[in-house]
């Protein structure tokens, strides 16, 4: 089934419903986008000229266009590669060429940094006449498409400091959808979805099945996250849930208005972990209204989920264990602990997580190799260190090794290293993340500087914003005379941590 038809039922079903808001103003009922995006899809196929499986990427702040581009895509029988619209444009150029992606939706605010990219044919603003343009040329049918094909590149950082297109299917996004009605809520139509985080990852992922229950997507109107327009909205649209990373659940918390939440459903978070403390004094502002999702984009938001009746049990003996957990294994997922011999760990072993179903992504795009390591015998092979417990519920006692989690966006050290290891006076350099209260972490360099030569936090600073993502540069640097290494030579990033706790501590 081509994933876009979620799109055409609600329209048949819903037409007159309000489909995509800015703040309180309609921007389409689902009768109006679903002729939107058949009439974008017809310009794809008709005007430029694509072809079933071409690539079309969107690179677009937080806006309901995104929807329009992404569903027009799927119409068309064509891939779609969202793109944080906060990377580098060196970043947004690597995307865009890997995937071969020969047109690109842009918001304004993007536009300017991939205009010079090579290889991309057009590249369309959102608010301009040729974007306009793109839905007034004639209809066209919704292609048909295998369940297997790609439908959506979502591009992640690897610890290669190179991202990874994680092929997911029309399959992988239909198990997504048909898991949340499972595993987190219903939907009513009319129902509200708050997109508050970025829609080219998480928060786009779960409008997929609030569209398909003909719910109301409001795309806030500041350009940043603001929690006194999020509980604004909250008390404006009726049925409401979002998504949201732990920080900025713990903003919400701290700007918890006095008056009822009503209108309140649920909240999901995801993406970084989330402090015990945290997690208890939002459940008593916000009431139990949470729902705690694990996964990756790998397998899009689906392995595990800790539900709203889990969070609110607190007669259960084992309740503080239970919320330190990250949940159950989905309904449409199994989930297994793997030691390092490949053998299921024990219950309450630590060992590597690993998933199978539908849910998990066909492998990456254009990297086998890539794709070996990650998916064994059907296995996803996650990374993560955790364990399960008699009961189910499982624990993440690590992250993958080197991931660090600033604010909700993943941050690869080998990335942010590469990039240091250009400066002429660096001569060896090791990013780790450091805790942070706000950001859960903050990205910190330890660099040892080439003999002889003067090297300074500004010049690195500087090469960083030349070359990645601000919010991905280092927030504090250490200079150091060596780094502490194995027999193998390789750094021992414990060790470094160690430093960090020993100097806070």
């Amino acid at each position: 089934m081509n994933i876009a038809a979620l799109l055409e039922k609600s329209a048949r079903q819903h037409g007159a419903l309000p489909a995509l808001t800015v703040h309180d103003q309609v921007h389409a009922t689902y009768s109006e986008f679903a002729q939107h995006v058949s009439g974008m899809a017809f310009s794809f196929r008709c005007g430029l000229g694509l072809k079933t499986g071409e690539r079309v990427a969107i690179a677009m702040s937080n806006r309901p266009e995104f929807y329009e581009a992404l569903f027009a895509i799927w119409h068309a029988g064509l891939i779609a590669v969202p793109i944080n619209s906060k990377l580098h444009s060196k970043e947004l150029s690597y995307i865009l060429s890997n995937s071969g992606a020969r047109v690109c939706l842009a918001s304004p605010d993007v536009t300017e940094r991939i205009v010079q990219i090579e290889g991309l044919e057009h590249v369309i603003a959102t608010g301009s006449f040729e974007y306009g343009a793109l839905m007034g040329r004639g209809l066209i049918p919704m292609i048909d498409v295998a369940p297997d094909a790609p439908a959506w590149l979502f591009y992640t950082s690897g610890t290669t400091g190179r991202p990874k297109g994680a092929t997911l299917t029309h399959r992988n996004l239909l198990a997504m959808t048909l898991s949340y009605f499972a595993d987190i809520d219903s939907i009513d139509a009319g129902d509200t979805i708050i997109h508050a985080a970025p829609m080219s990852h998480g928060s786009g992922l779960y409008g997929l099945p609030h569209i398909a229950k003909a719910a109301n997507n409001v795309v806030p109107a500041s350009p940043h996250f603001d929690p006194a327009e999020v509980w604004q909205l909250v008390q404006m649209h009726r049925g409401v849930s979002f998504f949201a990373a732990p920080t900025m659940i713990k903003r919400l918390t701290q700007s918890a208005p006095l008056a009822p939440l009503h209108n309140l459903k649920t909240i999901i978070y995801g993406g970084a972990p989330m402090y015990r403390a945290d997690l208890e004094q939002a459940l008593l502002a916000i009431g139990p209204r949470l729902v705690q999702i694990y996964g990756q984009g790998e397998s899009p938001m689906t392995i595990t989920a800790l539900s709203k009746p889990s969070h609110a049990d607190r007669n259960h003996p084992r309740y503080q264990d239970i919320l330190g957990s990250v949940g159950f294994p989905r309904t449409d997922v199994e989930v297994r602990i793997v030691a390092a011999d490949g053998a299921p760990a024990a219950p309450g072993a630590a060992g590597e997580i690993t998933v199978r179903g539908d849910v998990v992504m066909a492998g990456y795009w254009n990297d086998a190799p890539a794709t070996e390591r990650a998916v064994q015998n059907g296995w996803l092979h996650t990374g993560d260190i955790g364990c399960m417990d008699r009961d189910g519920f499982v624990t993440l006692m690590d992250r993958s090794k080197d991931l660090i989690i600033s604010g909700g966006s993943n941050i690869y050290p080998r990335e942010v290293e590469e990039v240091l290891l250009r400066h002429p006076g660096v001569l060896q350099v090791s990013v780790i993340g450091a805790p942070h209260l706000e950001w859960g972490e903050e990205v910190v360099a330890f660099v040892v500087a080439a003999p002889g030569s003067a090297v300074c936090a500004d010049s690195l600073d500087a090469l960083c914003l030349e070359n990645i993502a601000r919010f991905k540069r280092p927030k504090r640097y250490h200079f150091v005379d060596m780094l502490p290494t194995n027999n193998y030579g390789k750094v021992l990033k414990t060790e470094l941590r160690n430093v960090l706790s020993s100097a806070a501590g």
